[in-house]
This record gives structure tokens, sequence and C-alpha cells, in this order.
């Protein structure tokens, strides 16, 4: 069974939300990004989104954006990062999910991909500019490989386009809280929970909830209605704040991390 849905499947049995907070790749540095993997994990982390840079982020925002560009800067690629997670996985078998664009994944070939990360050890990719209608050749090897396809929905989701994406996503599927990009946002959209409401009348997959999650509270608000809380930007921002101290980012980013396990994983 692919970790993604081992994982869930248990969290479900004990009626407990996902804590699924989003690191990017070789941000501060491809050295750092083992060590702050495993720090998430410490701090209760059940998977992680491992964010793949890409010079054009369409999707995220001004502070994700950034993180890409740091990484970047250290010519952090793909294939580094498969052979990243095949180094971590030496020593967790914590479920890693690929956040990237599609451009990376076409340029290497679907079925090349999906054979090395296999290989390397990476359970899902979430492709945020792939539509479910052009993943074809994404969605017919991926199966192969043992590898989850987890498609987005958004607030502007058609009840059509809510079931395709329900048939065809596998792991779990990522709800997006608000049109729009990625970024820290003072309060959660009101249309997180009439969108979960009708997703889940096409489909009994667990559902994520990212973009725009920032705080404990809004954890804690979120893992009521999702079976999973998906946080990017806020952790983010702590790893760009202390990036220049390796010991003071690692307590840092546990902190807050640990904080946002509490709010997913109160009663």
């Amino acid at each position: 069974m692919n970790r993604i849905d081992k994982t869930f499947k248990e969290l479900r049995q004990s009626e407990t939300c996902a804590f699924m907070p989003y690191l990017c790749a070789g941000d501060p540095s491809p050295e750092l990004t083992p060590d702050l993997l495993l720090t998430l994990e410490d701090s209760g982390a059940d998977l992680i989104e491992l964010g793949v840079p890409f010079s054009d982020p369409i999707a995220d925002g001004p502070t994700v954006q950034r993180a890409s560009e740091r990484a970047l800067t250290h010519n952090i690629s793909l294939e580094r990062i498969l052979d990243m997670v095949y180094s971590i996985r030496q020593k967790t078998e914590i479920p890693i999910a690929l956040m990237s664009y599609y451009n990376p994944i076409f340029s290497m070939g679907e079925s090349s991909f999906c054979k090395a990360a296999q290989e390397a050890g990476v359970d899902g990719v979430i492709v945020p500019d792939l539509p479910p209608e052009e993943g074809g050749p994404l969605l017919e090897v991926a199966p192969k490989y043992n590898i989850c396809t987890i498609f987005l929905v958004a607030p502007t989701s058609s009840s059509n386009r809510m079931e395709l994406i329900g048939s065809v996503s596998t792991g779990f599927i990522y709800c997006v809280s608000l049109t729009g990009v990625t970024g820290v946002r003072a309060t959660l959209s009101d249309e997180i929970t009439p969108m979960i409401t009708e997703l889940r009348e096409h489909t009994d997959k667990p559902v994520g909830v990212g973009f725009g999650v920032s705080t404990p509270e809004h954890a804690r608000q979120v893992s009521k209605i999702a079976d999973g809380v998906i946080v990017g930007s806020a952790i983010v921002n702590v790893v760009e704040d202390n990036m220049h101290n390796k010991e003071q980012l690692l307590k840092s980013v546990k902190q807050f991390a640990s904080e946002l396990s509490e709010g997913v994983k109160s009663d």
C-alpha cells in the first residue's frame, strides 16, 4: 500500500486529522532540506509536501516565490531533489508528495519521472498547473509505479469538475481554500466549508486543505472539516527569518510546527 493511503487509513480509523507541512526543497540550502524535513516529522507532521522550485511559480505567492529563487541559486533540480528524497528515505518512512509544476516532469518524461520517483521513495505528486483533462500521460503511468496523483479543487470548481477530480485523484484531493495564490492570511476563507461539503457528495477520498492556513487556530478550524491541514507559506516565513543560523532555524521551525500540529490534533 502507498504510504499516503496507509497514513490516511490509519488516521481515519483513529478519527485524527493529518498535519501536512510544505517545504521548498533546497531552501535555504540543499544540505538543510533533509534536516528540516526530519524536524517537521519530529514536530508531528503526518505527510510532507516537498516543493520543486520553478522559475515561474504561477500558483505561489511572494513567500514561496522567494524560497524558489533561493533554492534555484543552488542549482537545485528535480533530479537532485529525487536524490535528496532517496537519502532521506534511509531515515524515515513519512509519506512524501512532491509539489511540482508540470514542466520539469514533462521535460524528464512522465514514465522516467514516475520510475525515478518510485525508486527514490516518493509517494505522490501534486501538479498545480496540470488540469485533469490534460493529465492523461501522467495518469496512465503513475499507477504502474504506485505514485499517487493529487489534483486541486478550488472554490470556483463546478460540481462536474469536482466529480472528475474526485475520480482521477489518488491519495487525497487538494482543496484550495481560496482563489488566488499561496500566502499567509489573517483569516480563513468562508468558502472552505461549502466547498468540502459539496466535494464529499462526489467522493469519499481524503481531503486536504491548503492556501492561507497560517496559524495554529486556523489549523484547528480546518481540522474539524477536512482530513488534512496543509501549511506552507507560514512555515517558509520561519525558514526565511532564520536561514542564516542553522541551530536557530531548526529550533524555530520545530516550535512553530509543533504548535500547528497541536492545533490540528486538538479535540
